[in-house]
């Protein structure tokens, strides 16, 4: 199996009623890709960091193996997801990818 860890930092202009509703489509979208994408067995997006924390969204995916990250990357369910919801709103991304 491979796990694909993304943490993301939102633009700064997002506060208030509007970062929770970003916060919270990001979560709904993501997840929602579970079934969808070949491979695809886990999503979990957490949202609420301890006050800690320096990232707002976190982004946990499992998935069976190398064949099936490289074809969620480019998944039109993924591509709609990321271009539509996430990408809009990110100042900064970081990932990391391995195997378990």
């Amino acid at each position: 199996m491979v796990k694909h860890v993304i943490l993301w930092e939102l633009k700064d202009e997002l506060e208030g009623e509007e970062l929770a509703k970003v916060k919270a489509e990001i979560k709904e979208g993501l997840e929602g890709l579970v079934g969808q994408v070949p491979g695809l067995l886990e999503v979990t997006v957490r949202t609420e960091g301890l006050a800690s924390s320096n990232a707002d969204v976190m982004l946990d995916t499992t998935l069976t193996d190398e064949e099936a990250l490289k074809g969620y990357a480019v998944h039109p369910a993924h591509v709609a997801v990321a271009d539509s919801k996430v990408r809009p709103f990110t100042k900064t991304r970081l990932c990391l990818d391995y195997e378990v």
